[in-house]
């Protein structure tokens, strides 16, 4: 254990955000999202094995021995936390370790925006933020729970799996539940959590239409719920969220969306000047027009809402992109390869702003 424990501090100390260890081959960090090999021996059969045996949570061994693979956090006393993914390949052990960095960074640190901060204090409805893999979802949905934490008196419980930053009772309460070890199931604390009076419900991930319509039903009785989703546009989540029913079920689901949705915050990492990450934002509200959009199925509009919503605090890639450019932040070359629509990016780099959201709409 001494050599792996090496490891993690290592990376930590080396500003890594992932490690990967992988039977026979050298060991990876993830800096600045690129990969890079490190100095020390490869890992052995026997070695992982070890390591295995020894980090793998007591209640998860039967599932890993049943399915090959689990997910939960460990913690190295004075390294930190990692979020864990146990898996094999080719009948061997491998190990995706990201690092979970004790402070919550705040607003300012992560490059929010003031709207953020609405949507965490809204008093009801759904706010979800989206984005890839990797992009930082976890942590901005982790700022906004440490904001509602220093500001509001809110009972908050948590469904995770695993648990990966961990708050400590500041104006409100908080109750962090990790799937596996202080509940049997993620739909079994769902069917459980509205009789806990909760104010607001944090799921780690939308992962299926029980969640989904366990959300809904939280927000129509009036609790605040805030979640992560897989997607790559604001605009696609709500296809996303109706993928999850069958198509017999998605009317009335997309009725019942409309009405308690709050808002989808979208975001993509990108490289900065001075060699750092930092996340273009898309926001989608959802204000009269994003509403009656969702009601009447013209979802295909919806991102052209938000190119034109900007008086309700909505923003696109594009807009955000440009915005970072214009502050000196990121380089052009760098928000046209993250960019939605490039051609149109670069126009607004020559000082070209055609109105296509306004034209869509009219």
């Amino acid at each position: 254990m001494e050599l792996f424990n090496r490891i993690l501090k290592t990376a930590v100390d080396g500003g890594a955000s992932d490690v990967h260890i992988k039977i026979g081959t050298p060991v990876i960090f993830r800096i600045n999202r690129e990969l890079v090999g490190i100095e020390c021996p490869f890992p052995t059969v026997e070695w992982i094995n070890k390591i295995v045996d020894n980090i793998t949570p007591v209640h998860l061994k039967k599932r890993l021995e049943d399915e090959r693979e689990v997910d939960f956090s460990y913690f190295l006393p004075n390294v930190g936390r990692f979020r864990t993914n146990l898996f094999q390949q080719r009948g061997q052990w491998c190990l995706a370790m990201r690092y979970v960095k004790t402070r919550v960074p705040s607003f300012e640190e992560l490059g929010l925006l003031e709207q953020i901060k609405s949507l965490a204090e809204a008093p009801r409805g759904i706010v979800l933020v989206s984005g890839s893999t990797g992009c930082g979802k976890s942590t901005t949905l982790a700022a906004m729970m440490e904001h509602i934490n220093s500001t509001l008196k809110k009972h908050v419980i948590t469904l995770e799996d695993p648990i990966e930053f961990v708050f400590e009772d500041n104006q409100s309460v908080i109750e962090q539940r990790e799937v596996g070890l202080d509940t049997v199931s993620f739909h079994h604390a769902l069917r459980n959590v509205l009789r806990q009076d909760p104010d607001i419900i944090m799921l780690g991930e939308m992962r299926d239409s029980i969640s989904f319509g366990a959300a809904m039903s939280a927000a129509d009785t009036g609790h605040l719920v805030l979640s992560t989703l897989h997607t790559t546009t604001a605009s696609q989540s709500i296809i996303r969220i109706l993928d999850f029913f069958q198509a017999d079920e998605r009317e009335q689901i997309r009725r019942q969306l409309a009405g308690t949705l709050r808002g989808v915050v979208c975001q993509r990492m990108v490289g900065t000047v001075d060699g750092k990450m930092t996340p273009a934002l898309e926001i989608m509200i959802n204000s009269p027009v994003v509403r009656k959009m969702i009601e009447e199925n013209r979802l295909d509009k919806l991102s052209a809402a938000i190119e034109t919503g900007e008086d309700d605090g909505m923003l696109t890639f594009n807009q955000s992109l440009f915005n970072l450019v214009k502050s000196g932040r990121v380089t052009q070359k760098e928000a046209l390869t993250k960019a939605t629509n490039p051609a149109a990016l670069e126009m607004n780099f020559r000082g070209i702003f055609l109105n296509e959201g306004g034209r869509i709409l009219g």
